[in-house]
C-alpha cells in the first residue's frame, strides 16, 4: 500500500477523493442528508428567533436607547453564531456517528482490504450504544477547554486567537480521526496520546477541516470528507506505528 502523504492537511484533499468514490458514495448520502437538514432547520431556526428576540428587547426598551440595536445585532449575532457552531456540530455528530463508523469501516476495507474485527451494518448497529457514548465522551473533553481557550480568547489579544484557532483543529482532529480508532475499540485516551503523537499532522489536518467547515456550502459535506481522510491518515500513519509500538488496538 501507497502511502499518500507525511502531511496531514493534504488527507483533506484525500477526503474529498475517496467521499465520492464508487462504492462509498452510499456510505457517504446518509451522513450528508443528516448534515443538510439539521443545517438547514438550524440556520432557519437561527435567524426567526434572533429576529424576534432582538425585536421584543427593541420594543421593551425606551426610545431613546433605540440606537442601542446598531450595537446589539453584531454581538448577538457573534453569539448565536458561535453557540449555533458548537450546538450543531455535537448534535449532527451524535446522530450522524453510527453512519460515520460505518464509513470509516468502508474506507478502511477500500485502502487496505481488511476492516475491523465484527464489523458491517449489524455490527454497526449493535454498537450504536457503543458509539453514541463515545460522541458524549468527546463532548466531557471539549466542554472546559473550549471555555478555557475561549476566556484566552477574549482577554488575550493575538495569542488569544491563535492559541482558539490551533484548538480549533484539535477538537475537529479528534472528531473525525476516532472513528477508526473506535471501530478498532482503541480506547478514548490512547487514541488522543496516538494523536498527539502525531500533532504536526493532526493540527494541520484538523486546522484546514475546521476552515472549510466555516466556508457555506463547503461546510455541509465536511463531515464525510473529515471521516474519509481522517480514515485514510489512520490507515497510512497511525495504525501502523501503533502496531511497532506495541499499544493495544483493542480494549
Amino acid at each position: 500500500m501507497q502511502v499518500y502523504s507525511e502531511f496531514g492537511g493534504s488527507y483533506v484533499q484525500r477526503g474529498f477523493e475517496l467521499a465520492f468514490q464508487k462504492g462509498l458514495r452510499r456510505y457517504v448520502l446518509i451522513p450528508l442528508a443528516i448534515n443538510i437538514v439539521l443545517f438547514s432547520a438550524a440556520i432557519y431556526a437561527t435567524f426567526h428567533y434572533t429576529t424576534i428576540g432582538v425585536e421584543k428587547l427593541m420594543a421593551w426598551l425606551p426610545a431613546y436607547l433605540y440606537w442601542l440595536e446598531v450595537l446589539l445585532w453584531p454581538l448577538i449575532v457573534i453569539g448565536i453564531v458561535l453557540i449555533f457552531a458548537l450546538t450543531f456540530t455535537s448534535v449532527a455528530n451524535i446522530i450522524a456517528s453510527p453512519f460515520n463508523s460505518l464509513l470509516a469501516e468502508q474506507v478502511e476495507i477500500k485502502l487496505t482490504g481488511k476492516g475491523p474485527i465484527d464489523g458491517g451494518v449489524a455490527g454497526m448497529i449493535k454498537d450504536i450504544p457503543r458509539i453514541i457514548g463515545r460522541e458524549f465522551q468527546k463532548i466531557i473533553y471539549f466542554l472546559p477547554r473550549i471555555l478555557g481557550f475561549g476566556l484566552l480568547l477574549l482577554f488575550v489579544p493575538i495569542l488569544g486567537q491563535i492559541l482558539w484557532f490551533l484548538f480549533g483543529g484539535w477538537m475537529m482532529t479528534i472528531q473525525y480521526a476516532d472513528y477508526p480508532f473506535d471501530n478498532h475499540k482503541v480506547p478514548f485516551r490512547t487514541m488522543r496520546q496516538e494523536l498527539w503523537r502525531h500533532s504536526g499532522k493532526s493540527l494541520s489536518f484538523g486546522c484546514i477541516v475546521a476552515v472549510l467547515a466555516s466556508i457555506p456550502i463547503i461546510n455541509l459535506m465536511m463531515i464525510p470528507v473529515a471521516v474519509c481522510g481522517a480514515t485514510a491518515m489512520w490507515v497510512d500513519h497511525i495504525q501502523s506505528a501503533m502496531n511497532e509500538s506495541g499499544n493495544p488496538l483493542r480494549e
